[in-house]
């Protein structure tokens, strides 16, 4: 009890002692903190809460914390067997994650991400903001609801860096009461600022292309939105299309000059809009004539040097892989590109005039057995922005059905996770039993027995499809292991049976 106390006291006069720091000292050092650790020193006191939660304190984490490729996977099915949607994220030493991203539901698709939080597009009547540190969601109703042919890619999410506020967008294709009535057009945007009451209908200055938006993508960056429209008397037949979120108003930007030359072997050519290290980039390259989305022959990169002068330059000309990846294309000095064989891979570039030459390629992650056209990237960051002081907004709802693993779809997933973490108990419980077999059998036979790795305890996190994957591997592992010590165990007690037995023999006969 006195023991208590006196550490009851000691923790006191360290709190105490660490309160009396003046506050900028105690600020720039919580400045250096990750979010997960803040999270926890949120509980200490409440002059560090105050300090934690504080605007100011929050956007000067933001311009600190680390950045992160998030690589999304959406949910598919594979050879009859479903896969839910998954996410990895790779810090800037290029080391990845293991655990699963606890906000992404099985069935959720990522559009969008900015300043922590993912924006998440379900096939319920609401879409999801979610902070990927803190776990905190808002559910937002949709702009309209059960709209046929509705997709993921028709939305997007951004923050605007003087007004200070994030928006939702959706473009909407002509409709006659909730019905398509053109698939292939759109005249208004539809925007939601987190924390309004409803959505806001914004007319665009004309007609614009809807297929342009779904197969070349679009991006936000600095708080304007970017993405692809036709144009058919310029030189690449498309042009930029932009609209700033704080002023919301469009303007069209001009694609460069040149003409791009196309290979014999190749087929029509496609253009895809992406960001590389903050700036508005189009990528293009020919496909496969049997094969729309695999590129062939070169792909060329341009980056946009001046907005206002309409400037592009060529920044990369490399020989193309498969699949190109989007909306984020690099990660940090490198390239990120899918292959036809299940793989990731990064390209190492050194640019000399126009032309690039790939010093390094590298294999990051086999990511089979999804398909290499279902990934996405984005650059993020872990964040301590709140969601709460937007839940008072009329358009927040809750989920009215059941969601996420509760469906019955994801029943026989969870049974498998099951089985696995069963599998892996039994096989530390053989492993142990087996420890008292070597030592009955002796340091002479135990040296021809595998060494079994360290039992560590077993997380109850969901670990993420790439880990999940090699840890499939490792039991399989352990339980070949196991088998060959069991092998090992018999043949050698055998061994020392038949020589026992011999020896009796031997004596019997001298005898």
């Amino acid at each position: 009890m006195v023991s208590e106390e006196v550490n009851s006291k000691k923790q006191r006069n360290e709190e105490c002692f660490i309160n009396c720091l003046p506050r900028d000292l105690i600020e720039r050092v919580f400045l250096r903190l990750p979010v997960s650790t803040l999270l926890m020193c949120v509980g200490v006191c409440k002059p560090w809460r105050n300090l934690i939660r504080e605007p100011q304190f929050v956007t000067l984490h933001l311009k600190h914390a680390s950045r992160f490729a998030l690589l999304f996977f959406g949910k598919e099915s594979v050879a009859g067997e479903r896969h839910p949607s998954d996410a990895i994220l790779i810090d800037e030493a290029w080391s990845q994650s293991t655990y699963a991203v606890p906000v992404v539901g099985p069935d959720d698709i990522l559009f969008g991400s900015c300043n922590g939080l993912l924006g998440l597009y379900t096939k319920t009547s609401s879409i999801k903001i979610a902070n990927l540190a803190t776990g905190e969601c808002l559910h937002l109703e949709k702009p309209v609801k059960n709209l046929k042919g509705d997709h993921f890619s028709l939305y997007s999410f951004g923050f605007h860096p003087l007004t200070k506020e994030y928006k939702i967008t959706h473009f909407l294709r002509d409709c006659v009461e909730d019905h398509p009535q053109n698939k292939d057009r759109f005249n208004f945007i539809q925007v939601y600022k987190l924390g309004d009451e409803t959505w806001k209908d914004i007319r665009t200055p004309e007609d614009l292309s809807l297929n342009c938006v779904r197969n070349s993508g679009s991006i936000n960056v600095d708080g304007t939105m970017y993405w692809l429209t036709e144009d058919m008397a310029a030189n690449w037949q498309h042009a930029v299309m932009s609209f700033d979120l704080g002023k919301e108003s469009f303007a069209r930007i001009q694609l460069p000059a040149s003409i791009p030359e196309d290979c014999a072997s190749g087929g029509p050519r496609r253009y895809w809009i992406r960001e590389i290290d903050g700036k508005i980039s189009i990528a293009t390259a020919q496909t496969y004539p049997s094969q729309p989305t695999r590129l062939v022959g070169e792909l060329q990169i341009w980056t946009l040097d001046n907005k206002v002068e309409q400037r592009w330059s060529q920044k990369y000309n490399i020989l193309a892989t498969d699949y190109i990846l989007g909306p984020c294309l690099a990660h940090g000095e490198k390239l990120l590109t899918q292959c036809r064989d299940g793989n990731l891979y990064l390209y190492e570039l050194l640019a000399e005039n126009v032309t690039s030459k790939v010093l390094k390629m590298a294999k990051l992650l086999d990511f089979s057995p999804h398909k290499p056209d279902n990934m996405q990237s984005y650059i993020c960051v872990k964040s301590l922005v709140r969601l709460d002081v937007y839940k008072k907004a009329g358009i927040v709802c809750r989920p009215n059905q059941r969601e996420g693993w509760e469906l019955e779809k994801w029943e026989a997933w969870q049974h498998m996770l099951s089985k696995m973490e069963e599998l892996w108990s039994r096989v530390h419980q053989k492993e142990h039993e087996n420890d008292s077999i070597r030592q009955q059998i002796g340091m002479k036979i135990a040296q021809k027995f595998p060494v079994f790795p360290d039992q560590q305890p077993r997380s109850l996190r969901r670990l993420n499809l790439i880990e999940q994957k090699r840890d499939i591997e490792a039991l399989h592992a352990r339980i070949n292991k196991y088998v060959e010590i069991i092998k090992v165990g018999a043949s050698s007690s055998n061994a020392v049976t038949s020589s026992q037995n011999q020896s009796e023999g031997e004596d019997a006969v001298e005898t």
